[in-house]
């Protein structure tokens, strides 16, 4: 799946995102950056609102992780509406970089994530159809 994206640095989204993230950002030998909740990270952060099925959200991203520029990869274990995926590249566009690559490890069709992301390249090893 990874074999033909060029990044820089791989972000994964809070928390299984950070499982699969962290791996393949030592198989590939580059940084690693963690998109959290509101209030988790330690340092001064951005932040992107972005709406849920039950209210809004608020997801960070340390001010300084993102070098203007950079291309990056971004992983997390499920696609279903795509919003939290479209939030995490709304972030990292905000801080000048790149989404190269969506990485995600289930799709539910049904859900019509993809749609969400339109213009991005997005890949999913596994898809359920749903209904």
């Amino acid at each position: 799946m990874l074999e033909n994206v060029d990044f820089d640095m791989v972000v994964g989204h809070e928390a299984r995102g950070f499982l699969f993230g962290v791996s393949i950002a030592e198989h590939f030998h580059k940084p690693f950056v963690p998109e959290r909740k509101k209030g988790k990270l330690p340092r001064e952060t951005v932040c992107v609102e972005y709406d849920l099925e039950y209210g809004k959200a608020c997801m960070e991203i340390h001010k300084d992780a993102i070098k203007p520029s950079a291309r990056v990869l971004v992983v997390d274990d499920l696609l279903a509406t795509g919003g939290t995926a479209k939030a995490a590249a709304t972030l990292i566009e905000k801080l000048g970089g790149k989404v190269e690559f969506f990485a995600f490890v289930i799709e539910l069709l049904d859900l019509h994530g993809h749609e969400a992301l339109k213009g991005y390249r997005v890949e999913s090893l596994t898809k359920f159809p749903g209904h």
